[in-house]
This record gives structure tokens, C-alpha cells and sequence, in this order.
């Protein structure tokens, strides 16, 4: 392949008399002018036309690959400086939207391909540049540049800005009048490390958590930095430039809370539909938080529900706008995304939250056994439960630090529970699983209980019965010891019951189960091992991986977004004080907490059939798909995440392998080799002297890293938020905070639990203001954008010229299309009693949506989007 491109770009030229014959080669620029929300920008067009009026356009030079500049012979030629067409009688109109416009250049054949071109903004305001399409190139015909760049004044730069076509080359294959473009490039993009950085810089840079906390506030808000040592490591987010905070030198100057101006390079921000719908669910949510608590205020309880009722009340009522013909027709004329994400037509009520999946048929099937097992397997945080392999469960704390944190359950416990099984039998028929965060938070738990929170350690003992469902067995309950936490953990047993008050003990018993699973799926599950580990990645292959390498077009759809949304996580969710804070247990512990975890994190790991493995929750086996056997064959979120895993790894095999045909290309590369270095030591820098890290020497180790990469910025990211809103939006179901402990026998608490459970419940599990909060919080987060982009998608079909490439993109399309269609039969199959379970929630979480274009978004319940991206 090498040989051809050569031949192709570099000896050509040599192989024939030159004819210089100049030519005039059209184009048409798409671009979006500067845009406030859904509008255009008025004064900046105003200024940008009074600029034109006095000559400073937007010019452009094409790029030669193959005749070098006089002036450096290591640069293509330079082309003659042409100007858009008609920018003063080009009406735009006053939505924010693309606008076509006209460039005609002066090129002659000895100049080869248009590879490349420079462009220079000498308006007042910066536009948004889509593509640029060259029409009839002599010899080449059409060529085509995706761009997709935020374009800022000239003066803004100290360097001019240029745009490739969209021909994947590695390094070695790139032209070579080209090359020294790409390297300048790369430069620009890694910036100098110093500075505050500005909107307009397109930097990408490593920076430690340093920015969560509030020290000039008092201790209160202080908060730990987190990376850069070995107590507390983490990935890595990037670098804004800020000054240090007066109060801490360690720390970074904060943002005034409700800015959302914090630096992420421009390209990397929310796109105006995605940052129009962001806006309007915070204000859906803000009117939906405000209203409950103001009629609160009258009532006899402030702050506490009352009643289930009382709770449901939040969904019910309210304005239900009509889903008929009418108002989708009135919809589709609304032109702001911001106004016509408050009418939607899919049934929502306007002014109440909508009612949650997981109560919409059944207002109390979330209460049974079978429901809090089920959802282990396909609720919003499937990726916890193991197979038990030893009983009692032992605990991995030190316990010179922590003293026996061994499990207190023993078989009296259970053993009536195990439908005829010994304990023995249960661990050799694989039949006994365990829902653990025992270890995680026990050594947090003393200051965690020191504020208003009052919770547990818990083990959930659960038993895999013959028709596929998990029977819980026993929750235990942990507290450290009242002496000090060397003396090991007090525990307490609870196991189910239905009626009288052993049946409201139980339920509550379940209630502080689900506290911790809630607040680790938040912090860890979701949080730390998507976000968080991602935004390294997303920063290197920007810094290290050209626009025309093979591997940054194969990644980039799948960074989409997230530097932004952890930017404004930072800002408002997870810093000191923030909505987390405030709605998740751990609360000022929460972060820290999550930088203990991240201590076991294995990038290796993440892949999914080791993730499976490593649970045991399957088993190797070379004759079953996948290459292992799940010992829980009704798993949906494993079954349907193997079915996905799968085809990415296929796509991925195939594009790598088009690219990087033996080992030792992959080897040579040295962009690829500078990325992946920068990753190990730089992005998870806490991390790089872990031996498990691939060396990415084979083409098997950039198929395995690029398929973790992808799978967990897509499909993992999928799994543990859209369920959020169905299961958690109705808290009941998975409380976030518990208030008060277990009611003691002969206390004015358990006479009260006897005389009214419901009251009981709803006393111990999350206030009202913090229900509202979270609930609000993550029906922001489980809803799809109207630009959603879904696995198997691109934002472009030009997206590359490579021919295999793209068709091999397209049969990865076709099958996810096929695990759809498996998706919807399955989940119709009443022999899998968990796809479904007594909520009749169907599972479709890992759902891709690949046929999806509609661009309706909303709480779906389903969908793989590319990227980490809310």
C-alpha cells in the first residue's frame, strides 16, 4: 500500500513532461456564522459585514503535495490567495444554521491533488467551518474536506490555520511536501504547557483535579487534589491554565459557580442544538425542583414526603401536552431547539417530572425480590454482581488496619432460602452470586456516618434459581466497630420476609443495599471508569495522532463531547458543594472515595469478556460464541453487551488491519508510538508503571486497545446512564442517601415502623429537596440529544476515502442493525423472565438505535451514542 501512495503522490510528476496550464477550480464552504443559543450572532454579522465592506474577508490558499514552496522546500506550494463569494448578498438566516458559499481558485495541473488548504479569518467573529468541496480538479475531479473547526480571527493565532483532506495517511505514507504541515500541526495542538488558556486556543493539555474545591470558603470546601500521588491517583482532565487559588497553592482558581465558560478546546464543546437542549432540561428541571418545594413549605412536614403518594404526586398532574398530529406539526415550525425541547409531543407533562418505566404498568412491583435482583443483571448498574466462590465472603481490607471484615452470614442464615441446596452444592453448581461494596466503603464509612448521612457497608448473598431469576438470601449490614476501626466490622443479617414488620425490616434492609449501589454506580461506575478514563484518552490522540491518521479518524466519533461535559461536571456536579455532593451519599468524601477505587483500575480489564471473567459471572469455553459461557444465561446486559462487544471488535479488526497489515508497521508508527506512550505516562500517569498496560508492538494490541476504547466510551457509557431516569427517577426505588439506621426493637423508631412502614421507609431514605435534586439531575443525564450520533453512524459518509474502510463500516452497521432486531425478539421471549421482570421493563439499554435517524432524542430508555457526551 505504501508503494501506491508513493507512486501515486510522489513519483507521478517525474514520470511525464510538465504542462503548466492554470485552471479555476469552484468550491462551495459550508460554514455556521457565530451563534447565540439558536440565533445568529446580529451584531457580530454586522461587524463581520462592515470588515467585508473594507476588504478583510475570509481567504483560503490550497496546499500542493507534490510541488514544493520556493521559499521552504520541505512545505507544498502555496496557491494563489482566493476570498468566499458573495458574503454581503448572502442572506443567512436568523436561526443559527449552515450557510453555502463560493470560492474560485487558481490552480495548475503540476500542482497534483489538492491535499490541503490554509484559511484565514480577517472578520470581526469566528464562524464554524464545515467543509469545503473542490469541484473538477484537473485529473482528480471531486475532492473533498471535512473540517468541522471553529474558525477565530486571525490575530487570534500565531499561526495559520489548515485543513487536510479527508485521505487517511500514516505518517510514513504522508506526502511528503505535507509533512511538515502535519508536524507544525500536531505543535500547535500540544501547545507550550504555560498560560491561561483562552476560548479561541485550540490546546489540548494534562492537568490533576485540582479544581473541585473551594479552600477561600473555609475548610468545609477545601477538597483533596486528586492525581499526581500515590495516595490519591486519577486520570488526568485537561488543562485550563487557571490561576492558583489564593487560599491553597495546590489549588485552581474556580469559575463563579454558574459559568459554563470553563476552557475545553473550542472544537471540543457542545455543538448549538446539543447546548440548546442542555439548557432547556436544566430549565424543565429547575421549574419541576421549585414547585414541589414551594408547596412544601405549606405543608406539616418540610422537606419529608409524607406518603407514596406524596412522591408520586411528582409525576402526576401537571399539563400533559397532546402527542397528536397538531402539536408535532406546531413542533416541527418551533425553529429553537431550546423551546421545542419544553413542547415535546412524545407525552411528557409539562411541569411535572415524567413518570419513571420502572412504576409506569405496576406502582409497587419495584418492592419485590425478584425486581431488586433482576435489575443486578439489566437495571442501571449491571456490572457489580460476582459468583460467590467461597462462604462465608471474605474480605481483602488489611486487617492490621481494619481488623476482621470478614462476612458475619453463616448457613443458618440462608440455608432454608437455598431450595433443597447445600452451601457446598450452591458454589459447585455456581448457583450463589453477591452484590459487594463492602470493601469499597468500609474504610469511608466512619466520616461518611460523622454528617447527616447514616448508612451501611452491605453484601447482598443472592441464588440463581432454575427459570434464570436471582433470589436474594441475606443482606448484611456493616458498621465499624465503636472502639475504632481495628477492631474489625459489627454486622447484622437480615433475610426476606414478607409480612408484619419483618417484612418493612427487609424492605429497608434492601433500601440501604441500594444506597450503596446507587452511589458506586455514581461515582465509579458511571463517573470514574467512563468519563474520567476516557478524557485522557481523548486529549492524547488529539495531541499525538494527526487528523490523518487512520487511528484518529477511527477514534475521533467516539470523543465527541466529553471533554465538555466533564468540564461542566467539574463545575457543578462533583465539585465541592455540588449537585453530587449533595444527592449521593459519600457527599464531600465522594471523589476522594472514587480516587481509592481507581487504585484497582486495569485499562485490560475494561475489555468485556474479561470484565465477565473476572467476575465470574462466565466461564472459558472455545466452542461457545465469544469464546466464553455465561453462568447466567438470562443476563441481558451481558448477552446483548457480548452481541455488541463482538461487532465492534469485527469493525475494528478489519479497519486496523486494512492500515496496519503486520506488526511491524504498527511498530514504525512513530505518531502511534508517541501516543500511546503519552497515554501510559502522561493521561493515567499515576498509573504507568503497571505492567499490564499493552506495549502496542502488534496489530493484535491496537485491535484490542482501540476496541476497549470504543466500548467503553460507547456502549459501557450506554449501559450504566440512559437507565438512570426508568429505574432511578423514581428514588423509592434506588434511594441515593439513607438518614437514620436501622430501626433497634423497644425505640420510638420501630414502634413507628410497625405503626405506619411507609412513613418509616420514606424517614429513612433521601429527603425531599435531595430527591428532587437527583431526580432532576439525572433526567438530564439520561436524556439523548436531537443531534444524537449512534454507534454505527458517522456524522459524515465522506468521513474517509479509503473504499474498504467504509465498507467495512457499513457491515458493522448492518449488524448492529441485526442485534436489534435479536434485541426486540428476545426481549418479546417470556423464557427470559429478566428482560423484562415484574416492573415489564424491556431491556433495552444496549439497544444501538444504528437505524435510528430521526433526531427525536428524549428519554428513550435506549440508544448507544458514539461518545461519552452527557
Amino acid at each position: 500500500m505504501t508503494n501506491k501512495v508513493m507512486e501515486k503522490f510522489c513519483l507521478k510528476p517525474n514520470e511525464k513532461e510538465i504542462i503548466i496550464e492554470s485552471k479555476k477550480i469552484t468550491a462551495t464552504v459550508v460554514l455556521m456564522k457565530k451563534n447565540v443559543l439558536d440565533f445568529h450572532d446580529i451584531k457580530a454579522s454586522l461587524l463581520d459585514r462592515i470588515h467585508e465592506l473594507f476588504g478583510k474577508g475570509v481567504s483560503m490558499q490550497l496546499v500542493s503535495s507534490v510541488h514544493p514552496d520556493p521559499a521552504n522546500g520541505l512545505k507544498g506550494k502555496v496557491g494563489k490567495v482566493s476570498y468566499l463569494e458573495k458574503w454581503l448578498t448572502t442572506m443567512t438566516p436568523f436561526t443559527a444554521g449552515e450557510t453555502a458559499f463560493g470560492v474560485t481558485f487558481d490552480w495548475d495541473e503540476t500542482m497534483g491533488r489538492p491535499e490541503a488548504f490554509l484559511v484565514k479569518n480577517h472578520h470581526h467573529s469566528q464562524f464554524f467551518l464545515k467543509s469545503v468541496t473542490l469541484e473538477d480538479v484537473p485529473d482528480h475531479g471531486r475532492v473533498h474536506f471535512v473540517c468541522n473547526s471553529w474558525v477565530y480571527p486571525a490575530h487570534r493565532y500565531k499561526y495559520t490555520r489548515i485543513f487536510f483532506s479527508n485521505q487517511a495517511y500514516l505518517p510514513c505514507q504522508t506526502p511528503e511536501l505535507l509533512r511538515h504541515y502535519r508536524e507544525e500541526e500536531l505543535k500547535n495542538l500540544r501547545g507550550n504547557g504555560s498560560g491561561e488558556l483562552k476560548e479561541w486556543d485550540r490546546v489540548y493539555d494534562y492537568d490533576v483535579y485540582n479544581d473541585l474545591g473551594s479552600p477561600e470558603k473555609g475548610k468545609d470546601y477545601a477538597r483533596t487534589v486528586l492525581g499526581g500521588s500515590e495516595e490519591y491517583p486519577y486520570p488526568r482532565r485537561g488543562r485550563t491554565g487557571r490561576k492558583a487559588n489564593k487560599a491553597d497553592p495546590k489549588s485552581e482558581k474556580r469559575l463563579p459557580l454558574l459559568s459554563l465558560d470553563i476552557y475545553v478546546p473550542r472544537d471540543e464543546r457542545f455543538g448549538h442544538v446539543k447546548f440548546s437542549d442542555f439548557l432547556a432540561y436544566a430549565l424543565k428541571s429547575l421549574v419541576q425542583v421549585l414547585l414541589p418545594e414551594l408547596a412544601s413549605l405549606c405543608d406539616k412536614t418540610i422537606n419529608e414526603f409524607d406518603t407514596f403518594e406524596d412522591v408520586l404526586n411528582l409525576y402526576e398532574g401537571g399539563v400533559k401536552l397532546s402527542n397528536g398530529k397538531t402539536l408535532s406539526k406546531i413542533r416541527e415550525r418551533i425553529p429553537w431547539e431550546l423551546l421545542r425541547e419544553l413542547a415535546r409531543s412524545d407525552g411528557e407533562r409539562f411541569l411535572k417530572f415524567p413518570i419513571p418505566d420502572v412504576i409506569k404498568e405496576d406502582k409497587s412491583a419495584w418492592r419485590t425480590d425478584e425486581e431488586f435482583g433482576r435489575e443486578m443483571l439489566a437495571g442501571v448498574n449491571p456490572v457489580i454482581i460476582q459468583r460467590l466462590e467461597e462462604f462465608p465472603p471474605k474480605s481483602k481490607l488489611d486487617p492490621e488496619q481494619y481488623g476482621n471484615q470478614n462476612s458475619s452470614i453463616r448457613e443458618e442464615h440462608i440455608k432454608e432460602y437455598l431450595n433443597g441446596l447445600t452451601i457446598d452444592e450452591a458454589i459447585e453448581y455456581n448457583r450463589l452470586f453477591i452484590l459487594d461494596h463492602h470493601d469499597a466503603l468500609m474504610p469511608y464509612l466512619g466520616r461518611i456516618n460523622s454528617t447527616t448521612t447514616k448508612t451501611y457497608a452491605t453484601r447482598t448473598l443472592l441464588l440463581l434459581q432454575e427459570d434464570g431469576t436471582l433470589k436474594p438470601l441475606a443482606i448484611e449490614l456493616s458498621l465499624p466497630h465503636s472502639q475504632g476501626e481495628k477492631h474489625g466490622a459489627v454486622s447484622k443479617v437480615f433475610t426476606p420476609a414478607e409480612k408484619h414488620v419483618e417484612g418493612t425490616v427487609w424492605q429497608l434492609a434492601k433500601a440501604y443495599a441500594s444506597v450503596n449501589d446507587s452511589g458506586y454506580h455514581q461515582l465509579i461506575s458511571h463517573w470514574l471508569n467512563t468519563h474520567a478514563v476516557i478524557e485522557p484518552f481523548v486529549i492524547a490522540t488529539n495531541r499525538q495522532l494527526s487528523v490523518l491518521h487512520p487511528i484518529h479518524k477511527l477514534l475521533h466519533p467516539h470523543f465527541r463531547d466529553t471533554m465538555n461535559i466533564n468540564a461542566l461536571a467539574r463545575q457543578i456536579l462533583i465539585n465541592a458543594g455540588g449537585v453530587l455532593e449533595r444527592t449521593v451519599f459519600p457527599a464531600k468524601f465522594a471523589m476522594e472515595m472514587s480516587a481509592v477505587v481507581y487504585k484497582n483500575w486495569v485499562f485490560t480489564d475494561q475489555a468485556l469478556p474479561t470484565d465477565l471473567l473476572k467476575r465470574g459471572v462466565a466461564v472459558p469455553d472455545s466452542s461457545s460464541p465469544h469464546g466464553l459461557r455465561l453462568l447466567i444465561e438470562d443476563y441481558p446486559f451481558a448477552v446483548d453487551g457480548l452481541e455488541i462487544w463482538s461487532a465492534i471488535e469485527t469493525w475494528v479488526s478489519e479497519y486496523c488491519c486494512f492500515y496496519y497489515p503486520r506488526d511491524e508497521v504498527v511498530q514504525e508508527d512513530h505518531e502511534l508510538q508517541s501516543w500511546w506512550k503519552e497515554i501510559r505516562n502522561e493521561g493515567h500517569g499515576d498509573k504507568k508503571d503497571e505492567t499490564w498496560w499493552p506495549k502496542m508492538q502488534t496489530q493484535a494490541e491496537l485491535i484490542q486497545a482501540c476496541t476497549i476504547i470504543i466500548w467503553v466510551a460507547s456502549a459501557l457509557h450506554a449501559a450504566v446512564n440512559f437507565g438512570q431516569y426508568p429505574y432511578a427517577g423514581y428514588l423509592p426505588n434506588r434511594p441515593t442517601v439513607s438518614r437514620r439506621f436501622m430501626p433497634e426493637p423497644g425505640t420510638p423508631e420501630y414502634a413507628e415502623l410497625e405503626k405506619n412502614p411507609d412513613l418509616a421507609y420514606l424517614k429513612t431514605i433521601t429527603a425531599q429537596f435531595q430527591t428532587l435534586l437527583g431526580v432532576s439531575l439525572i433526567e438530564i443525564l439520561s436524556r439523548h440529544s436531537t443531534d444524537e450520533i449512534y454507534l454505527g453512524q458517522r456524522d459524515t459518509p465522506e468521513w474517509t476515502t479509503d473504499t474498504k474502510p467504509l465498507a467495512a463500516f457499513e457491515s458493522f452497521g448492518k449488524k448492529l442493525i441485526e442485534i436489534e432486531n435479536r434485541i426486540v425478539e428476545m426481549n418479546k421471549d417470556s423464557r427470559w423472565k429478566n428482560r423484562t421482570g415484574p416492573v415489564n421493563v424491556p431491556y433495552t439499554l444496549l439497544f444501538p438505535n444504528t437505524s435510528d435517524y430521526s433526531k427525536e432524542g428524549g428519554l428513550t430508555g435506549k440508544g448507544i451514542p458514539n461518545s461519552v457526551s452527557i
